[in-house]
């Protein structure tokens, strides 16, 4: 398999124009494969030599402008064209092609639910290959003309309106000029809800399983479609650039959702089976407002390379949450963004693979997939936000407006968007552009506070190199509640300094980046940090509570504040919030990572005493039923923390917790994978369970459930599934991951920690990127915080040949267990990574 090159790249964008594919799939051929006949017409600028990408089950025929080519000369994905004359030409090419099980190419999936069969399309950065052969990569835009023969009884979407022509054949519409990794095929007995908004067609389908809980939440969808659809159109002045609008919800999807033009895919984990929180509505809302924002820049105006997947993700993270907070029910999203995501860019960003938001050395498609994280989302959108904070917004969407009108339909580098947005300032949006972009690290800002004749100074000090626009919030004590703390003022600063910024009277607190407009880590002083001590639940406004949290977080992993202390003050100040956000982001990390790496295991029991006491509080708080979202995130926690099984065994018996909600399928897994890693319930309750649940969902319950139970046997089974067999897709090696490895089984597995590091390699090398990801992410002993694990890996690091995406994860885990040892005191000082 061969990875194309950026040199490769630039020399094919120069010698072909790419016109027009006409692609004919034909998906009635059996369970393993599919038919693909792609026919291509391209120019060629000079005489010269060249390929095209496919990654067949068997390569039928290649002809060039008629004339057979040897499809035996296919070699690593490529197929060469040699010899061609300046002028116009055709390709045609004729294939059967492997379906997925991994969310690459062309996934198929058949719904235990129901036996209905489901198939769709992830083409992104080099998986097209696998379903048609193309010239692959983004600036060789071209028109798709897409027809698909499928089994009786489906509904085949695409990038444009498709209509039936009878006998099981779909015609898609041709596109306008998009990216090849941008086409987008869904097929299978969907359920949809149609209307038609602006003149348009919208469409929202799922599995016809999932039908219910899509109707039930169809309006919701669909306004939060239509309202965001309406606002893109009064920020930007180029229209909506398709002709339909579909939203397709697809099963085992890799990634949250997929921008494909007209035909967005999104993981149908949105369609909510059992209760959610009103912040996981957010998060849909946002995902839709994320993908949209896409339709424009990404698939209107694309990146010319991979370097530039900042452009595409920063600014749709950036738009998706803005235009959520602005055209939705949903006002307050940024305080999700600041808890979740930011702590994803800010943990990305000081490891050793950190790179900055816009690099300048991807050198291959290899190593643009493994920048996808939370420096291209969190940390682009984060500074996009403060450059919005910096040029102003009528300046910051009069810039991205002549982007678009210049590049519409084209493709564009960040020059060209630095040179956009120039030219709507006076402001020297290149020096911005090289501090903020093409920099790594996270800097740390730390107030200092200068008292003379009864009046104070703040000063900044900033350890890092970046200009920074933010507030700084000075907090008093309510005089007649001393447990309140109320806000006097947000003083604007901008760092650096020309001169200390007067404030008065000493404040109780000073909160540096209060409103969390920019990218930063903050410290407290002294009498800041022992207020919020005592009165952090005090503050009055769930964002500024969630740049507390997120400062709290940062110091105990960089040891400055110990594990307890943070353990501590969840359980003073927990009990009495009332943001969904934070109250699920604070028992995430405190139940996650505090309880399983940064505490010793002796310290572990008595941390997950605390946080059952604390969620028992939050039960009794929300017994009115006022707070049903609060009490679920407590139910759920309730049931991780869990050390002994009779009290969520009986949960489980009982269907419901006293006082609610009733255990829908969702809980009832929870409890069981629960129940499993404390030795509390066995095979015959899983196969019970997965009766009553025979879902997809169910299926990966019970994996879960099956690897997770402290037996040998049990253990040797689900290893021998993700590391021997290949026949576990995506979602099912996930699950079956996320149950094996469990702090309290430590000895059980203790003899599968060097057999991880030999097995993955093999693994990684076969079942391709998506399973190493998961393997790195989700196989990864975590639990075993020990040097012995840790020299393990790193000569696996050192030694052995492994693929780009193992590697970066793997090295990302890594450094994720050094820190753990130095949070507990067990391997050199507690210094930061990621320097500038």
């Amino acid at each position: 398999m061969s990875v194309l090159t950026r040199d490769e790249a630039q020399a094919r964008a120069q010698f072909l124009d790419v016109h027009r594919y006409t692609v004919e799939l034909d998906l009635t051929t059996g369970d393993e494969t599919f038919d693909s006949r792609t026919a291509i017409r391209f120019t060629a600028r000079s005489d010269g030599d060249t390929f095209v990408e496919l990654k067949p089950a068997e390569l039928r025929s290649v002809t060039l402008d008629g004339q057979p080519l040897d499809p035996e000369s296919l070699s690593e994905d490529r197929v060469p064209l040699k010899n061609l004359t300046a002028g116009e030409h055709e390709l045609r090419v004729d294939a059967v092609m492997r379906y997925s099980r991994t969310g690459e190419g062309m996934h198929r999936f058949t719904d235990p639910s129901d036996g209905e069969t489901y198939v769709y399309t992830q083409m992104f950065m080099d998986d097209v290959q696998r379903i048609f052969a193309a010239f692959d990569q983004p600036d060789l835009k071209a028109v798709f003309e897409v027809s698909v023969k499928a089994p009786e009884g489906w509904t085949v979407l695409a990038n444009g309106v498709t209509e039936h022509r009878g006998d099981g054949l779909w015609q898609a519409a041709p596109t306008p000029p998009v990216s090849t990794y941008l086409v987008a095929v869904a097929g299978g007995p969907w359920h949809s809800v149609r209307t038609e908004h602006r003149g348009l067609p919208f469409g929202i389908h799922c599995r016809r399983s999932l039908a219910p809980y899509l109707d039930t939440d169809a309006d919701e969808i669909l306004d939060v479609t239509r309202a965001c659809f309406d606002r893109y159109h009064e920020k930007f002045e180029e229209p909506y650039p398709f002709d339909s609008y579909d939203q397709a919800f697809v099963p085992e999807f890799n990634a949250g959702a997929m921008e494909n033009p007209g035909l967005v895919t999104f993981r149908d984990e949105f369609i909510y089976r059992s209760a959610v929180t009103d912040t996981e509505r957010q998060t849909r809302a946002m995902v839709i407002a994320h993908e949209m924002a896409h339709m424009w820049f990404g698939d209107l105006v694309t990146l010319k390379w991979w370097d530039d997947i900042w452009l595409n993700e920063s600014f749709a993270e950036y738009m998706g949450y803005q235009t959520t907070a602005e055209a939705t029910r949903f006002t307050d999203p940024w305080t999700e963004f600041g808890v979740t995501r930011k702590s994803w860019g800010y943990d990305a960003d000081q490891r050793p693979t950190t790179h900055p938001v816009a690099p300048e050395n991807v050198d291959d498609t290899a190593s643009a997939l493994l920048n996808f994280d939370g420096i291209s989302y969190a940390k682009g959108a984060s500074a996009l936000r403060q450059l919005a904070a910096w040029l102003g917004e009528k300046d910051f969407l009069a810039g991205i407006n002549t982007h678009f009108k210049r590049h519409k339909f084209g493709n564009a580098t960040l020059a060209d968007f630095i040179d956009s947005l120039a030219s709507a300032t006076d402001r020297d949006v290149p020096a911005w552009a090289d501090d903020w972009l093409r920099t790594t690290g996270v800097d740390t800002l730390t107030p200092v506070i200068a008292t003379a004749d009864g009046t104070c100074a703040l000063t900044v000090e900033r350890a890092g190199s970046r200009p920074h626009r933010l507030s700084a919030g000075l907090y008093d004590h309510d005089v007649a509640d001393q447990g309140r703390l109320v806000l006097r003022e947000r003083v604007g600063l901008d760092v650096p300094q020309t001169a200390p910024q007067p404030i008065g009277k000493r404040p109780a607190l000073v909160l540096l980046n209060d409103g969390d407009i920019t990218y930063a880590k903050v410290r407290f002083d002294a009498t800041s940090f022992e207020t919020l001590r005592t009165g952090l639940s005090g503050l009055p406004d769930p964002l500024t509570r969630a740049v507390v949290w997120n400062a709290l977080r940062d110091a105990v992993r960089d040891g400055e504040l110990p594990p307890a202390a943070y353990l501590e003050t969840a359980r003073a100040h927990l009990p009495h919030e009332t943001d969904l956000a934070v109250a699920q982001g604070v028992l995430a990390f405190a139940a996650g990572q505090l309880a399983e790496q940064y505490l010793a295991p002796g310290d572990r029991p008595a941390a997950l005493a605390t946080l059952t006491s604390l969620c028992r509080d939050l039960l009794r708080r929300t017994e009115d039923g006022d707070h049903p979202g609060l009490r679920l995130i407590a139910v759920r926690h309730l049931i991780a923390v869990a050390a002994h099984p009779e009290p969520i065994a009986s949960w489980l018996a009982d269907g419901t917790v006293p006082g609610g909600p009733e255990l829908d399928p969702e809980l009832r897994w929870r409890i069981l994978a629960r129940l499993a890693v404390l030795g509390a319930t066995d095979e015959d309750a899983i196969a019970a369970e997965l009766a009553r649940d025979p879902s997809a969902t169910g299926q990966e319950g019970a994996a879960r459930c099956r690897a997770a139970l402290p037996d040998p046997a049990a253990k040797r089974a689900a290893w021998e599934a993700m590391f021997t067999g290949d026949d576990l897709s995506n979602y099912l090696f996930t699950a079956t991951a996320q149950g094996f490895w469990q702090p309290e089984q430590a000895d059980l597995v203790r003899e599968y920690v060097p057999r991880f590091y030999q097995d993955a390699v093999a693994l990684a090398a076969r079942r391709g990127p998506a399973i190493a990801v998961a393997a790195g992410r989700w196989c990864f002993p975590a639990h075993a915080v020990d040097a012995d694990n840790l020299g393990l890996g790193e000569a696996c690091l050192r030694e052995a040949d492994l693929t780009p995406a193992l590697r970066r994860t793997l090295a990302d885990r890594l450094d994720d267990l050094s820190r753990a040892l130095r949070v507990r005191g067990e391997a050199g000082d507690t210094g930061e990574e990621g320097a500038e």
